[in-house]
């Protein structure tokens, strides 16, 4: 059934759905501008259409989409129906049917109205605590309606957002387990290399804790050269870090591949884990008792 604005051919690309009183309250979709679709949309009033946020910049630039007209139609037969709706509201832009697909334009229609009428209906029940907890109280409540409807595919809106990108996840928890390996196993031969500078150097490092110098700058003598290794390993990754990005952009929803924050958090991720496995071996260098430094000579 094809959308178009008054006058024009129709609109390539929108989707729509019939919902119901409130859906996109429950739903989650904040109303931008106008209006929800209420109880009082019914057989009978003006009929209506909330659309979002993709819909009306494509189709109305520099306007304002409230109080516009669209024209749904439909073929019965050998007759081409079509029904005027006036644009009550216009909703934030959400994902339709997957997250991996981007923004499309959407319109709402209310349920009441009659036109279209879907072959099947979905009902979404927003709870404060578990919702597969309410399963049989929900189907009481359907029974009790029409005892002829069957109840089917029940399932969290969290467990469908899953499902569809199980891959993507599965791959985001395995790169997420090597990432942590491989800043262990570099965390460790950081400690490693530290703690055998710091032997190397005892002798020194006595020596001038013998001459007066405070744990202080002893303890930044070695945090020093941390920093320094630190530093290289961040010249040499960040810029291939930023230039392999492009590579996991699909797998992203809703950030961009160099996000900013993201970066910010990783640097100040390594940096920590650099200044803990070189603060041990630092702090012991710190100290380092001058009789004992002096006897290891």
């Amino acid at each position: 059934m094809p959308i178009s604005l008054p006058g024009l051919p129709p609109i390539e690309g929108t989707r729509y759905t019939t919902v119901g009183a409130d859906f996109l309250t429950t739903m989650q979709i904040p109303i931008v501008a106008g209006r929800d679709i209420d109880n009082h949309d019914r057989p009978g009033s003006q009929a209506v259409a909330v659309v979002n946020e993709e819909f009306a910049r494509l189709n109305f630039p520099g306007k304002n989409p409230l109080g516009q007209h669209l024209r749904l139609w439909r073929d019965v037969g050998e007759k081409n129906l079509a029904r005027d709706m006036e644009i009550v509201g216009i909703a934030k832009n959400a994902r339709y049917g997957s997250v991996k697909r981007e923004t499309l334009p959407v319109v709402y229609f209310p349920y009441n109205q009659g036109f279209p009428q879907p072959n099947e209906m979905m009902f979404a029940l927003r709870t404060a605590g578990d919702p597969l907890a309410l399963v049989n109280s929900v189907g009481e409540v359907v029974h009790q309606a029409d005892a002829r409807l069957p109840i089917s595919d029940i399932r969290t809106q969290k467990a469908e957002v899953e499902e569809s990108i199980y891959q993507e996840m599965m791959l985001a928890e395995l790169c997420s387990a090597f990432a942590v390996l491989a800043l262990a196993i570099a965390c460790v031969g950081l400690y490693g290399t530290i703690s055998y500078s710091v032997a190397r150097r005892t002798g020194e490092i006595g020596i001038r804790i013998a001459l007066g110098a405070q744990p202080g700058p002893v303890l930044w003598l070695v945090l020093r050269e941390v920093m320094v290794l630190a530093g290289v390993g961040l010249v040499i990754s960040l810029p291939i870090a930023l230039g392999t990005s492009k590579l996991v952009e699909s797998l992203l929803f809703g950030m961009k591949p160099n996000d900013p924050l993201a970066l910010t958090l990783a640097v100040a991720t390594l940096i920590g884990a650099a200044l803990l496995a070189g603060g041990i071996p630092a702090r012991r260098a710190s100290q380092i008792d001058p009789m004992t430094a002096l006897r290891h000579e």
